[in-house]
């Protein structure tokens, strides 16, 4: 979205991760598929290079694409796949039944092709505070109450972490109806995500100050007033939601499955990133850098039982400002390549890494600072190349409706330029994760077997050749502005 344009009421809805359909709220513009689908198609051409086995690249607008009969949907699949570009059907417990026809007419056409199985089944995730205040903190006085930090655009229901038990099975069953029927119909789940994010316990903002006065939370502590004791049980109850209502029914059908949420990722204990929905609170413990404050993180991937990390590495309006780059494009390129590299070091071997990307200036206020500067579409291009070259497997890219057309053709020029190295990204391993804490050469690169697959973005006006160093080797690294280089190891 633009930084000077307000939140439409749609955007805020897919904002907010409610649980709705990627595209529920259109009409299909074509007499054969959505109109977002279409422009999908419309800004993306057929790749050059075979993708081979590689995970396909994800579009938002390319999910959903309305009734469609069999040959319609085998056209789809066929000329999404011609781009690399995986079709994702939503599972919608409010509308079980239409959801699901619609759901297994592209899965049968996406089975029958050989191609993978796409799903979204954030609408089943949702929600398990629901408004019940059976859910609620409790005070001193016996009386529920929520914490109330968190509502953005619309009233999120935030309670007590410990008063979520009778709601894990109600939530599981929404995920199993659907998965059920998958798997009746002879149909695999191949990928499957959910966009959970303002649900369930979350540490952030005042939750921390909610639960000191919660009764019930109170007891649950060794010392509640120990912020990180805080958020390492409720990331721990977080993480063993998820596990329960989602991981374990679709694996335990589905065991080849690729399960994940949104910003779930192997991580090295700080995030360098805030949510549209997050803020930052006085004397929570941090890591300064300039003006950012990364904030400590539990580490909650292990315990979901996720079988790939979803990081999430976007233009977050707030971010242009924390730090004092004369360059604007590094204030942007330095963030996103911080949470792509913090991914990609602790994500372990074999774990795919699909991660969230976004161009436009993400969630600005209405009222926005002009001095923020859009970063610039090579910028953007130029960190999509690095994030692959730093353990990234493909882009899963979010944008509202009106920003379809670009987005989609910044990210899908780089994956399919991308494929014709898919022998580094399938075999190779990173070499660094290095990120200049000033704007300079940025230099990224796989190493498969004496070969090296480099890429050299300049910042602040560097232009001599630098050094990188691969165990005992080091290589001369010249600039070659928006080119890959291959290099052997001396």
């Amino acid at each position: 979205m633009m930084p000077l344009r307000p939140l439409s009421a749609a955007t805020a809805f897919v904002l907010l991760g409610l649980s709705i359909p990627l595209d529920a709220a259109e009409k299909a513009d074509s007499p054969r598929w959505s109109g977002r689908v279409q422009t999908a198609l419309d800004a993306t051409l057929p790749l050059k290079f075979p993708r081979g086995d590689r995970l396909p690249l994800y579009l938002w607008p390319a999910g959903n694409p309305g009734r469609l009969d069999d040959a319609a949907a085998e056209e789809l699949v066929g000329l999404l796949d011609q781009r690399g570009v995986g079709l994702i059907s939503s599972w919608s417990p409010s509308r079980q039944e239409d959801s699901l026809a619609q759901a297994l007419v592209v899965a049968r056409a996406q089975a029958k092709r050989g191609l993978s199985v796409n799903v979204n089944a954030t609408a089943c995730l949702h929600r398990f505070f629901n408004g019940d205040e059976g859910t609620a903190h409790v005070d001193a006085q016996g009386r529920p109450f929520w914490d109330e930090s968190f509502n953005v655009h619309s009233k999120h229901f935030m309670g007590c972490p410990f008063a979520l038990e009778h709601r894990k099975d109600p939530i599981r069953r929404q995920v199993e109806s659907f998965a059920e029927a998958y798997r009746g119909a002879g149909l695999p789940v191949d990928f499957i995500f959910a966009d959970w994010e303002i649900d369930g316990p979350i540490e952030f903002n005042r939750a921390h100050e909610a639960s000191t006065k919660c009764e019930r939370c109170r007891k649950k502590f060794q010392d509640i007033d120990n912020f990180l004791e805080f958020q390492q049980v409720l990331r721990t109850i977080r993480s063993e939601l998820q596990r329960y209502a989602f991981t374990d029914p679709i694996l335990a059908r589905f065991p080849k499955a690729l399960v994940g949420n949104y910003a779930v990722y192997p991580n090295n204990g700080f995030r360098y990133w805030y949510d549209y929905f997050e803020t930052y609170v006085d004397g929570q413990p941090h890591l300064a850098d300039r003006g950012a404050k990364y904030r400590h993180w539990a580490n909650e991937f292990a315990g979901t039982g996720y079988t790939f990390a979803m990081p999430v590495v976007y233009t977050w309006y707030p971010t242009y400002n924390w730090y004092d780059f004369d360059d604007s494009d590094y204030r942007w390129f330095y963030n996103m390549l911080l949470v792509a590299g913090n991914a990609g070091r602790h994500t372990p071997a074999g774990t795919p890494i699909i991660s969230f990307v976004h161009w436009h200036t993400t969630a600005p206020p209405k009222e926005a600072d002009p001095s923020v500067k859009q970063m610039s579409p090579q910028a953007y291009q130029e960190l999509l190349w690095h994030m692959l070259l730093r353990g990234t497997d493909t882009f899963f890219l979010w944008c509202p409706k009106d920003e379809d057309a670009e987005e989609c053709r910044l990210v899908h020029e780089v994956y399919a330029a991308a494929q014709q190295y898919g022998d580094f990204l399938d075999n190779g391993v990173p070499v660094t994760f290095e990120v200049p804490k000033q704007p300079a050469a940025v230099v990224s690169g796989i190493l498969l077997g004496d070969r090296v697959l480099v890429r050299r973005t300049d910042f602040g006006g560097s232009t001599g050749a630098v050094e990188l160093r691969i165990g005992k080797n080091k290589l001369s690294i010249e600039s070659q502005p928006g080119k890959c280089q291959v290099l052997s190891l001396p």
